[in-house]
């Protein structure tokens, strides 16, 4: 049984976040170039598709929509998965409506991760912050008990 609050481990990361310990550095650089090299793969396949659809002659009406549409649905998955970092989600909110969104927009989200990579894991704020809070509810509940409370002797009646 551990004695306190355990951290909530970071995809990638593990819990390796609360010390900067166990090649963290390392590992903050290597997700980060891999959402990078991801996100210019995923742009070089967007790209294909569009010349496909000039080769395929599908008109510019389609050809617009197609390229706005992943636009849109990028800066939104973008805004999105950055404000993941900081807060979590409300139980009612619009997030599993959005997956679909996000998954079209997945260059946004992204861009996202590596940008947040260059200045702490994804996350890692928001869990230091729930951490930390934890840890203190968790120490202050266990300075307010005084020993085994089946020990103590009833209180004297008046």
């Amino acid at each position: 049984m551990p004695a306190g609050p355990e951290p909530e481990p970071i995809r990638y990361f593990g819990t390796t976040w609360v010390n900067h310990d166990g090649n963290y550095a390392l590992r903050r650089a290597v997700v980060a170039v891999g959402s990078l090299v991801t996100a210019v793969a995923a742009a070089f396949l967007l790209r294909f598709a569009y010349e496909g659809l000039e080769i395929g002659n599908v008109g510019p009406f389609l050809s617009i929509s197609v390229v706005v549409l992943f636009a849109v649905a990028s800066s939104i998955a973008f805004a999105k998965t950055w404000d993941s970092f900081s807060r979590r989600p409300a139980p009612s909110s619009d997030e599993a409506a959005l997956k679909g969104l996000k998954a079209i927009g997945f260059i946004g989200s992204l861009i996202a991760y590596f940008l947040r990579c260059l200045v702490e894991a994804p996350g890692e704020k928001l869990r230091r912050a729930e951490y930390e809070r934890a840890k203190a509810d968790f120490a202050r509940r266990r300075r307010a008990r005084t020993g085994n409370p089946a020990a103590r002797r009833p209180k004297r009646k008046k």
